[in-house]
């Protein structure tokens, strides 16, 4: 049997150089390799089998292609073709000149991005895919810091659709809350009541348009240039309808696929039984496509295109290579045995006065080390429920509400986590740098929801407690804003 100790000590390296040597894929590599030891009693062929055994899972298991994983990939490679496709082409300066005469303040290009995150909700990963890869160019026109449209893109895509039952979160996790036998409402009622004390995601939620508005946090060594006298008209059409295509085709095709496939007729059961990853990848398909044809027919040669399309696949790689690595990370945690081992303290220690916020601090903890949200909502709310049950029956939906708000934190800001890895590659960043300029942010939401959690632990009313998290988040914002001007200047 393995020791705890020696369980830990792969995902301790792999966060420890992560965060210290700012090179990512070197600790996920060593994380992977001394996991496979471990799992093999340090047998050298044993653990190089081990390795190849599980990256191919990745792909093919139980007979089936894996088809979420592929389709994740082929979006990705996509829209790296379809980000070079534009800006090699001009369809990036195109648009950028035709903005740049609309935009009066980067105040205005920041609320974009959030704006833009609010519109793609269907789905985190693609979210962060999606909006990333459209906004990057902010950073070079706008003057806004690459490590600033990362968290905003980040902040806006996996903590929305933990609010929302109608993303691709809503299903699974109603999925999951249906088999909790002494549930007090439908599936659906559930999720909707969860989420109105999901005191985490809301407020990153709310800050993000706090940091957007008035441009907290990130130092920037650009000037705006509100100055547009000698920029080009511009023509936001051969960026523009590939984006709007890659939008509208993602919500049309996800809602068509869950028609098709759906027994019911409401929109629950439409998205329930949607195939979000084809349809991720197919939007992407007919956007690369569509812009394409749109270049070819506005006069770039073949040649050009294939070397754009080449030059894409380039500039993608090494995202590609982080997440599939993020991936083999996450299974070799999970043989581990990590996250059982973190759910049976929960049982061993959770006391019927820290319940809720217990909770959320133990879910922080296993989504942070484990990098996923949705591996820490399978183990903890059949968990969390059971011990609410328990512990303090009054206390289910809160205790389930602080199982989905401490999953969303601890992969909001794993270095790990496959949308922190995203979101900063997309946005054209380090992900050590996404994670670092990210934490502070995450951390004040954190306190506050802890605060609030407790709160609702020990009886007080949920506008009260919702009245102290926002003030306690606000206040922490803008001191962290002052001493932040004040090290910047």
């Amino acid at each position: 049997m393995t020791s705890n100790f020696l369980v830990l000590v792969p995902l301790l390296l792999t966060l420890t150089l992560a965060l210290l040597l700012r090179k990512t894929l070197v600790a996920l590599g060593i994380g992977i390799v001394s996991g496979a030891l471990i799992l093999s009693d340090f047998s050298l062929v044993q653990s190089a089998s081990y390795m190849a055994d599980r990256a191919w899972l990745q792909f093919y298991r139980d007979g089936q292609w894996q088809a979420w994983h592929l389709n994740v990939l082929a979006a990705m490679m996509l829209l790296g073709m379809m980000t070079q496709l534009l800006a090699r082409g001009g369809a990036v300066k195109q648009f950028a000149d035709w903005l740049y005469h609309r935009i009066k303040s980067g105040r205005q290009a920041r609320i974009g991005i959030v704006l833009l995150g609010w519109v793609v909700f269907i789905d985190g990963i693609f979210s962060c895919l999606a909006v990333g890869h459209v906004c990057q160019p902010l950073s070079q026109r706008y003057k806004v810091p690459r490590e600033q449209i990362a968290y905003l893109v980040d902040s806006n895509a996996s903590p929305l659709c933990a609010l929302l039952p109608f993303s691709s979160w809503g299903p699974y996790v109603m999925a999951i809350l249906a088999g909790i036998s002494l549930l007090p409402l439908t599936p659906l009622e559930s999720f909707v009541e969860m989420a109105k004390i999901n005191f985490y995601a809301i407020t990153v939620v709310l800050l993000s348009l706090l940091i957007a508005w008035f441009g907290i946090g990130f130092h920037s060594d650009f000037a705006f240039e509100q100055n547009s006298e000698d920029v080009d008209a511009g023509n936001p059409w051969l960026l523009g309808l590939p984006m709007a295509t890659l939008l509208i085709a993602s919500i049309g095709l996800t809602l068509y696929s869950g028609a098709s496939n759906a027994q019911g007729d409401s929109l629950s059961d439409w998205i329930a039984a949607a195939d979000i990853g084809t349809a991720m990848r197919n939007a992407c398909l007919l956007a690369t496509l569509l812009a394409i044809f749109m270049l070819k027919f506005g006069g770039r040669s073949v040649r050009l295109l294939l070397g754009d399309l080449a030059s894409g696949v380039r500039s993608i790689g090494f995202a590609i290579a982080i997440l599939l690595f993020t991936w083999m990370i996450g299974a070799v945690i999970s043989d581990l045995g990590v996250a059982k081992l973190l759910a049976g303290w929960a049982e061993l220690f959770l006391s019927k006065q820290m319940l809720v916020s217990g909770t959320f601090l133990l879910c922080a903890i296993m989504a942070f080390t484990t990098g996923s949200s949705w591996g820490t909502f399978a183990i903890m709310i059949p968990i969390g429920a059971e011990v609410a049950l328990t512990v303090e029956p009054q206390l289910l939906l809160p205790a389930l509400s602080a199982v989905m708000a401490g999953s969303v934190f601890g992969d909001h800001c794993s270095p790990i986590s496959d949308t922190s890895v995203i979101s900063a590659t997309s946005s054209g960043c380090a992900p050590h740098d996404h994670v670092i300029t990210q934490l502070p942010f995450a951390i004040i939401a954190a306190l506050s929801s802890l605060i609030g959690f407790q709160l609702i632990n020990l009886g007080v009313a949920t506008l009260l407690a919702w009245l102290v998290v926002i003030a306690a988040a606000v206040t922490m914002l803008a001191a962290y804003h002052k001493r932040y001007t004040r090290t910047h200047g």
